[in-house]
């Protein structure tokens, strides 16, 4: 690791979208192609963390490979000897890193951060909606079996002692578990005659809770300097770099601390952290999750459909074309698409669309642009090879095993572990 590294993860799993494509995978292409001469870039698929929340696990190997095809489409230059792309997996190190890390962490840093704090309490909401909701179930399959009638006085009991634990501010997990345990207590088999959730169903995961520390690991294996990263991942970043200075002053140099967050958005610009906006919905950025997907422009989506959802998007009655994210945020949204995938620049394209009084022109201009956009990224993909890719992998992984274990062991010697 002569060269100073320059690391950041690739997705591991998902379908990418135009959000995904203009706010991080072309920024990220475009930074590792420059920066590959005079820096190490390790670009790393995340495959670990990618079921820290629910997925198909069936897929994920393969979603890892066609992934890293997207990023080669996009432009990445695979074949330069410092661009280095691995899977997480696939390099062991991390996962010891983080086990080690673990021990040097308290309970009360993971429970701060930021995100697991918002995954939680969306959790939370959710298991509050289903014990309304298997209350109106049990009410509505009432009669004389007293296993049920049993079932709903329990569920009496139980919403009595969460109103008294309200009042005594336990904390958002032990409110948690004991809304999952009325719903253990109520799977008795079909008796109900309803559907309940299934056990399998364990809300925020431990895997969640801990995802800083081996976020950790990925980083402080490498000595990497720069970790582009957006405005939801900060925190973890500084957290990076608190445990890397408590490592140190407690066994010493073991670790490169990664520079500051402002030095990060100094290097790499502080509109790293672009989003596009849902078509449907612009107070809120595109994302798979939208359940209809009518907001989310996929990469995989057919180009005359993709069109479409451009035409539907949801603007404003003001009538007029202004660059205003609070009172316009549909036609903002509309011209940062426009000025993003012509090369044009936010000002250029305002001023051309400048005295319209009606967003269609705009609508079908952007349409038309998203439609080329499509069909020519579309292409590029289907002409990546796989077994080039599949190649690079491998030789990478191979190398970033070497550097890892380095680091590894250094630590490993530091706890006691190895002489």
């Amino acid at each position: 690791m002569s060269k100073p590294v320059i690391l950041t993860g690739l997705r591991a799993n998902n379908d990418l979208h135009l959000g995904n494509y203009l706010g991080a995978l072309l920024p990220m292409v475009d930074m590792a192609n420059k920066q590959a001469g005079e820096h190490q870039i390790n670009l790393f698929v995340p495959d670990l963390h990618s079921f820290t929340t629910p997925i198909d696990h069936s897929k994920l190997y393969q979603q890892s490979i066609d992934n890293v095809k997207v990023f080669v489409a996009t432009g990445l230059h695979i074949g330069h000897e410092n661009v280095h792309i691995y899977r997480q997996s696939f390099i062991p190190a991390h996962s010891e890193l983080a086990i080690i890390l673990n021990s040097f962490v308290g309970v009360g840093e993971m429970e701060r951060m930021t995100q697991y704090k918002e995954k939680i309490a969306s959790s939370v909401e959710k298991e509050r909606e289903f014990a309304k909701h298997l209350e109106e179930l049990f009410r509505k399959n009432i009669n004389e079996n007293n296993e049920v009638n049993d079932a709903v006085e329990r569920m009496t009991q139980y919403k009595k002692r969460i109103k008294i634990n309200e009042k005594k501010y336990l904390s958002q997990q032990k409110y948690m578990q004991s809304l999952s345990d009325i719903v253990l207590e109520t799977e008795k088999g079909d008796i109900f005659n309803i559907e309940v959730k299934s056990k399998k169903d364990i809300g925020p995961s431990v895997g969640l809770f801990d995802y800083p520390v081996l976020m950790a690991a990925d980083i402080l294996l490498y000595g990497a300097s720069y970790v582009p990263v957006g405005d939801d991942q900060t925190q973890h970043l500084e957290f990076t770099r608190n445990i890397a200075e408590r490592m140190n002053k407690k066994f010493g140099e073991l670790f490169v601390v990664p520079n500051p967050v402002a030095e990060q958005h100094k290097f790499f610009g502080k509109d790293q952290g672009l989003r596009i906006r849902d078509l449907l919905d612009p107070n809120k950025k595109m994302s798979k999750s939208d359940d209809t997907g009518k907001g989310v422009i996929f990469l995989s989506d057919k180009p005359e459909e993709a069109a479409k959802k451009v035409m539907s998007a949801t603007t404003d009655s003001l009538n007029k074309i202004a660059l205003d994210f609070e009172k316009q945020p549909g036609v903002s949204n509309l011209l940062q698409i426009h000025a993003l995938l012509s090369g044009e620049t936010l000002d250029a394209v305002t001023k051309h669309h400048g005295g319209e009084t009606n967003y269609s022109d705009l609508k079908k201009e952007v349409a038309e642009q998203v439609k080329e956009f499509l069909n020519d990224f579309q292409a590029k993909l289907s002409a990546v090879n796989e077994h080039e890719v599949i190649k690079k992998l491998e030789a990478s992984e191979a190398e970033m095993n070497r550097q890892a274990n380095e680091t590894l062991a250094k630590v490993q010697k530091a706890v006691g572990l190895r002489k």
